[in-house]
């Protein structure tokens, strides 16, 4: 698994838009899965535009949320959901039908998990699930020691993982728990995409990509997925010790 890498984080996100839109192009009703934060926000920006130039169209799309925060209303700023909503879903009008997101206010949250296995199996499976990588390597909500072969489950948050999501809130929020889809989601996605960017993923990029292969570091499952590809930018590239090639 040789990684792609940008010079920025706008060549890297044109990039994979394009590779979205591909994946679309050649199937109308793709089952897509993106992660939300901050690393896949270009990604978005350039497919609305897209969209919008008659270059993609996603009406016959199906939307499958990553995780959600337990305890956290869908409509709350820095719910996963509200971010998906802000930067992609009502800029395209995205219909509500085409939307498949975990209820982190669920009171059965078992239940929850089955219903989206449900729809997933459904639907015929992932056709390209987007991931970004956690500072603990963690990918989604599957923190450090979580077995690979989980479906939807609901975890434990990580100290860290609760220390830095507290950036999509404008206040103090308690968070405790995940509902995330597993990493057998990843082994069993037809495309399974990570990107990263920035210095501060240079530490952990290294570790998942040229370090032992460990559910300790949930990320480091790339280096067992063939058909994965990884998409960096120069910073998060940084800390590689492979001899690879910045491209655009």
């Amino acid at each position: 698994m040789k990684p792609d890498i940008f010079q920025n984080s706008r060549s890297l996100s044109e990039y994979a838009a394009r590779l979205i839109a591909k994946v679309v192009s050649g199937k109308p009703d793709a089952v897509l899965c993106f992660a939300s934060g901050h690393t896949p926000t270009g990604t978005f920006t350039c497919l609305v535009e897209m969209t919008k130039a008659g270059q993609v169209d996603f009406s016959h799309c199906h939307f499958i949320g990553l995780d959600e925060w337990v305890g956290i209303p869908l409509s709350a700023e820095g719910s996963c959901r509200y971010f998906l909503d802000e930067f992609f879903f009502k800029k395209l009008n995205i219909r509500e039908d085409q939307i498949h997101f975990f209820d982190g206010m669920a009171t059965n949250l078992e239940a929850e998990c089955r219903k989206m296995d449900d729809t997933i199996a459904r639907l015929g499976g992932l056709d390209l699930m987007l991931v970004g990588i956690g500072m603990n390597g963690h990918i989604a909500l599957n923190e450090p020691g979580t077995p690979w072969n989980f479906r939807s489950h609901v975890s434990d948050l990580d100290e860290m993982t609760v220390t830095v999501g507290q950036k999509y809130f404008t206040e103090k929020t308690q968070l405790t728990k995940g509902i995330t889809l597993g990493l057998q989601y990843l082994r069993e996605a037809r495309l399974p995409l990570l990107m990263a960017s920035g210095k501060g993923k240079a530490p952990i990029v290294r570790q998942a990509l040229e370090g032992e292969v460990t559910e300790q570091v949930p990320a480091s499952i790339f280096q067992t997925l063939p058909e994965a590809v990884v998409l960096l930018d120069a910073d998060a590239a940084g800390e590689l010790e492979g001899n690879f090639e910045i491209g655009n």
